[in-house]
């Protein structure tokens, strides 16, 4: 059975008086979503103007390449809002775009060699050239074809008197950013041991086109022509095929506190790897990375879950977390849903927030390397064969049934889902718990089973990928939006320009100088 960090904690808090500060929760989404020609083929054109400046704009970027968009959506305390946000962010994007519709899956296709991805171009000015030069570093150590994977992020945090009344109920440190500092990374370090349970319900990357392959060995198996996959994965996109790398296995974050965290990641942006310095740093004038270093940037370290502090002027994010402390929590390990056009499934964000709520209340002890690594072995063995009849996991060295395991949580879970529908009124959450629920027991009621139907129907992954591509575009382009959201983000576009136009005349240091003040 679980055991929670305070015997009264899920009981006082399930009260009406303090479930109700559970409306004060915040949250956020962040999509991202390759443009594709015609043809189906990676977009060559440059971002469109009609979207703003991708360095400036607040809701419509880009992430690595040129043709990876990313939407953004600001934080809310009304649940309704990000989905909301985010369908109008499509429905804009995607009436601006001339021939060209936005990938529907997490897994990219028809790329071409890492040479035809373009990285994504801020702009003149120095921080443009810092994010270029950061983004061919990561080019340069982990293949352009890796960043062009696309997933969506859950950002989320609780409101201030959540937490002063959980530690008036609780006790803990008496500085309260020290408290919620403490109790974050207690969350952190067990959704790093019950996170599998997100690829395995809602994993949708379970095959990819050969061609992503680029020629490299992998024990996927055809299952028609030209698409590989693992009869039983969930989620490829977070298997070692996907967005990781064994190039970040030497490195030793730990999440059993904020002031280990913070060091780890201070000593990874600074200690030299001899491969990377063999890379070099520069050639001339053109830099080819920002450093030699184990990490570039905090953002290059790959984690399911991350603490975050918007950084203060410019500031490096993980000398703004040690000194500020955890503002928000941000959630990775969301597939692209390939059959809805914003990528994302409501029912997404009322499981996550009753799992983040028990992974905050459950007792968390520090987390060995010998945990750690079966931590890791869960999560290989869900994303690669989480659908397979009998899988088990590691529970204290010991292998335990995948769905006995997940039936456990989902009990302990049910009080968390009781509380935030006393909070917010209704039955959302339980009953979401209760759909979901079935498909531990059913493994082909969930979408990564769902799209190998898909596939198989479609004849392959790409023609799947690219007929929901299209579907899911016109749709968005056919669905006006009102005169006021329409106005807000053509305001927002010009606003965006002229910021950027404002930046790019403004004189700039040498680019050498500014890269040394970043770090100093």
């Amino acid at each position: 059975m679980l055991k929670f960090t305070c015997c009264n904690e899920v009981r006082q808090f399930s009260e009406v008086a303090q479930a109700r500060l559970l409306r004060g929760i915040q949250r956020g989404y962040e999509r991202e979503c390759l443009r594709i020609d015609r043809s189906g083929q990676l977009a060559k054109t440059p971002h469109p103007k009609a979207l703003g400046s991708k360095l400036t704009h607040p809701w419509i970027t880009t992430d690595y390449a040129e043709a990876l968009l990313e939407f953004i959506t600001p934080p809310s305390s009304e649940p309704g809002f990000p989905l909301a946000f985010l369908k109008d962010v499509h429905r804009f994007s995607a009436q601006q775009l001339e021939g060209e519709f936005l990938w529907a899956g997490s897994m990219p296709c028809k790329i071409g060699t890492d040479a035809d991805i373009a990285i994504a171009d801020y702009g003149p000015t120095n921080a443009a050239r810092f994010k270029m030069v950061y983004r061919e570093g990561l080019g340069l150590r982990y293949g352009r074809a890796m960043q062009t994977i696309a997933g969506a992020h859950y950002n989320w945090s609780l409101p201030q008197d959540f937490w002063l009344a959980l530690r008036d109920c609780c006790g803990g440190e008496p500085n309260l950013q020290d408290f919620i500092d403490q109790r974050s990374f207690g969350l952190i370090r067990n959704f790093l041991r019950y996170g599998w349970l997100v690829p395995y319900l809602f994993g949708t990357s379970p095959a990819v086109c050969r061609s992503f392959l680029q020629g490299h060995p992998s024990d996927l198996t055809e299952l028609v022509p030209g698409t590989l996959h693992g009869a039983y994965a969930t989620s490829l996109r977070m298997s070692d095929l996907g967005y990781q790398n064994h190039a970040q296995d030497k490195l030793n974050i730990s999440f059993n506190s904020l002031a280990e965290y913070s060091a780890a990641l201070e000593a990874a942006i600074r200690t030299p790897d001899p491969y990377y310095a063999e890379l070099g740093v520069r050639d001339g004038d053109r830099w080819k990375q920002l450093s030699d270093s184990l990490l570039q940037l905090e953002a290059e370290f790959y984690a399911p879950m991350r603490p975050k502090r918007i950084a203060p002027n410019g500031e490096r994010p993980a000398k703004a977390l040690r000194t500020l402390g955890v503002q928000y929590l941000e959630m990775r390990l969301f597939d692209l849903n390939p059959f809805i056009d914003i990528g994302i499934a409501p029912e997404q964000s009322l499981f996550a927030d009753v799992l983040l709520l028990m992974c905050l209340f459950r007792a968390s002890p520090p987390i060995t390397s010998r945990e750690q690594s079966e931590n890791d072995e869960n999560k290989r063995r869900v994303v690669t064969r989480g659908r397979q009849p009998g899988l088990h996991l590691l529970v204290h060295n010991r292998e335990q049934p995948l769905r006995a395991l997940a039936h456990e949580l989902f009990d302990e879970m049910a009080p968390f889902a009781a509380m935030l529908d006393t909070a917010y009124g209704g039955q959302r959450y339980q009953q979401a718990m209760q759909d979901l629920r079935t498909r531990i027991d059913q493994p082909e009621r969930t979408p990564s089973a769902q799209v190998l139907e898909a596939i198989k129907q479609h004849g392959g992954y790409f023609n799947f990928a690219f007929d929901m591509s299209k579907v899911h575009t016109q749709s968005l382009q056919a669905s006006p939006l009102s005169a006021d959201t329409l106005a807000k983000f053509k305001t927002s576009v010009q606003q965006s320009l002229a910021a950027q136009q404002q930046l790019d005349v403004t004189p700039q240091e040498p680019f050498e100088d500014f890269v040394t003040a970043y770090f100093a």
